[in-house]
């Protein structure tokens, strides 16, 4: 599972530079149930691996807002450590070991290498950032919707659409901040159709 997406992470590495070097509190829950049912070994890949990519979401933002003090970074940094907190609460209960390692360092190394470039980039401009945190969240939807489409598992899709329901809000609050700074994001990873559906649409409450 994690091979598979591979490729894209690499993709978002080299569309990060090309942005940075181009432009001068959300709701959620964590609804977990007891499993319902066995998770598969791909299903319990497809959790680790989303596991250090909310955990490159929340380390990402944490480092930015260091750099830039911008709240909406703060304010989704803590939505992010909600992500995880989801995310390994369903592998706690499905006794499915995990590791999460210091803030910066991940076992995937196509995270790792992500992680790197948007330190590097994140600090050519306030723009830059911006333009790292849509990218985070656009890959993030856009994995979260492959995964979601390839499992059965009640729980598991429970917590990927809390887990999408998040992202969403948070995509709109980084495109509002780029447009605001006189920028502009296209998807990288999603369709124009959905990305656009996403922004005109309204904040949600991922608590219901």
């Amino acid at each position: 599972m994690k091979n598979l997406l591979k490729p894209k992470l690499f993709i978002a590495v080299t569309i990060i530079t090309f942005l940075s070097y181009s432009c001068d509190n959300d709701d959620d829950n964590e609804i977990i149930n007891e499993a319902s049912s066995v998770i598969s070994l791909q299903e319990e890949e497809g959790l680790l691996f989303m596991l250090e990519e909310e955990k490159l979401a929340r380390d990402t933002y944490n480092y930015l807002y260091n750099v830039w003090g911008s709240n909406v970074f703060n304010n989704i940094k803590s939505s992010e450590q909600t992500h995880m907190n989801t995310v390994s609460n369903l592998l706690d209960q499905n006794n499915i070991s995990y590791t999460i390692l210091p803030e910066g360092q991940f076992e995937d190394e196509s995270l790792q290498l992500l992680f790197n470039q948007f330190v590097e980039d994140g600090q050519v401009s306030v723009l830059s950032a911006y333009n790292i945190g849509a990218l985070i969240e656009d890959l993030d939807i856009s994995d979260l919707e492959e995964f979601i489409n390839e499992t059965n598992n009640e729980d598991i899709v429970i917590a990927y659409n809390l887990l999408e329901c998040g992202s969403r809000n948070h995509l709109r609050s980084y495109v509002t901040n780029i447009t605001d700074n006189d920028g502009q994001y296209l998807p990288q990873f999603l369709s124009l159709e959905d990305f656009n559906d996403i922004i005109n649409g309204s904040h949600e409450n991922c608590n219901q």
